[in-house]
Parts: structure tokens; C-alpha cells; sequence
């Protein structure tokens, strides 16, 4: 099995709804989103996947997310745009992304240099 890593980052605002504590006023952090994907086999070149590829996909879903106020972007309207659920919401969207035989194995947002957040799947 083999297993990449790309990141990427993204600043952003938001504010934790029901926090009662600094949190749930108005932030911003500089973001840092890791993304890990696995395959068994690697492709006609000799690759799982295209490192700019990958880099590619994950930028485009973080475009709605640069520079923006968290809060106002869907489904962090409903839900809290905590650490948490970024990471299952840009694993969601990269799962749809990916060729065969690529699957996407786990999803790391940092909030600072020393807070992260990890999403997988059993």
C-alpha cells in the first residue's frame, strides 16, 4: 500500500456558535489542511497519484474557504466551522475527486502550529 501527503492553506475568519468563551468571537486563523490518500497500485507512469494533481484538487476545494468568514459559507451556516468539521467537510469533498483506485485516507486541518483536527474513515 502506499500512502501520500499533500497541504495546501487557507486564511479564514469564524466565530463557535454556543462556545461561551473567546472562541465564539470573531477570529481568524491561518489554516493548514493536510490530505493523506492510499492505493495499492500505482498507475502506467509509476505513480498512485499526480502530487500536482492532488495539489490541484485540494486547492480547488479550499477556493470557497480562502478569505472568507466561515460562517457564512454552506454547511457552516448550520453547523459549527470548527476544526472538526472542516476536515470532514474538505474530506467529503476531495472523496468525490479522486480517480480509481485512489482512495482518500485521512484529512488533517490545523488551526494553529499546535491544534489540529483529524477526519477518517473506519
Amino acid at each position: 500500500m502506499y500512502e501520500l501527503m499533500v497541504e495546501s492553506t487557507f486564511s479564514a475568519a469564524h466565530q463557535l456558535r454556543g462556545y461561551g468563551g473567546q472562541c465564539e468571537q470573531l477570529h481568524g486563523h491561518n489554516w493548514k489542511v493536510q490530505v493523506y490518500v492510499q492505493a495499492e497500485r500505482l498507475n502506467e507512469l509509476e505513480l498512485a497519484i499526480d502530487f500536482h494533481d492532488l495539489k490541484a484538487m485540494l486547492r480547488e476545494a479550499l477556493e470557497p474557504l480562502e478569505h472568507s468568514f466561515l460562517n457564512d459559507v454552506f454547511p457552516f451556516t448550520e453547523k459549527n466551522p470548527s476544526s472538526e468539521n472542516l476536515a470532514k467537510w474538505i474530506f467529503d469533498t476531495l472523496k468525490r475527486k479522486l480517480p480509481q483506485g485512489v482512495q482518500l485516507s485521512a484529512v488533517t486541518v490545523w488551526e494553529s502550529d499546535t491544534a489540529s483536527a483529524t477526519y477518517y474513515e473506519d
